[in-house]
């Protein structure tokens, strides 16, 4: 299974309980974050503290080892600004992890999110797994990000509707410690990325198919062999 962000956080927002269930269900899980994360907050990206970016990537190394992946691969686009560079950039990138770890499923944006990086590496991703006969990944899955995907309010297309759940109600703890460790990035209550509004978020999903908490996903293809 292989789980592509945009920037450190973002693994963990959409899906920080289901990637240690998968852990432990055997699975073999890398995430890839191909964003540095920070820089958007200057009004130029040479002007951040290079410091800071390479003290976020440490915390994400650390979220990575909580979760239980086998491996995590980081990646220094702008943040914020990958329209800036061209997309067949992004796209060999996700091409080169496929290559690299022959995932049967990807986990990836949701291609309405309001984050113009997010939607971009999804058309990556939708790019990099075209439906070849050497192609690996079999299933393609959108995650929500809290603070990105409804702050859209469905009008930029496509909504996201999720179709898939994954139940998270023994995971839920392990998602809002390693949101925590993401000190710079957590809010506090209302905002989407509070623990409070997470767990909240969880219940929403849980409620919607008779669990306690649970992480929602959008199909986007699958295909048996």
């Amino acid at each position: 299974m292989l789980f592509i962000a945009a920037h450190p956080d973002d693994e963990v927002l959409g899906c920080g309980g289901t990637i240690p269930r998968l852990v432990n269900e055997g699975h073999e899980v890398y995430i890839a974050i191909l964003g540095e994360g920070i820089t958007s907050r200057y009004n130029q990206s040479d002007d951040a503290d290079k410091s800071l970016v390479d003290s976020l990537h440490k915390v994400s190394h650390k979220v990575s080892e909580l979760l239980g992946a086998s491996d995590l691969f980081m990646y220094s686009l702008p943040d914020n600004r990958f329209d800036t560079i061209p997309l067949l950039d992004i796209v060999k990138i996700v091409e080169d992890l496929i290559t690299k770890i022959e995932p049967e499923a990807i986990y990836t944006h949701h291609g309405g999110d309001l984050n113009i990086d997010h939607s971009l590496i999804f058309r990556a991703v939708l790019t990099a797994t075209r439906l070849t006969e050497d192609c690996t990944v079999r299933s393609v899955y959108a995650f929500e990000v809290p603070s990105s995907t409804e702050w859209a309010f469905d009008r930029l297309q496509p909504p996201f509707h999720p179709n898939y759940f994954v139940n998270i109600s023994d995971q839920i703890d392990t998602k809002i410690k390693a949101m925590s460790l993401y000190d710079q990035e957590i809010r506090p209550f209302p905002h989407p990325r509070s623990e409070e509004a997470l767990r909240a978020n969880a219940t929403r999903w849980g409620s919607a198919v008779g669990v306690g908490f649970a992480e929602a996903f959008e199909l986007i293809r699958c295909v048996v062999k």
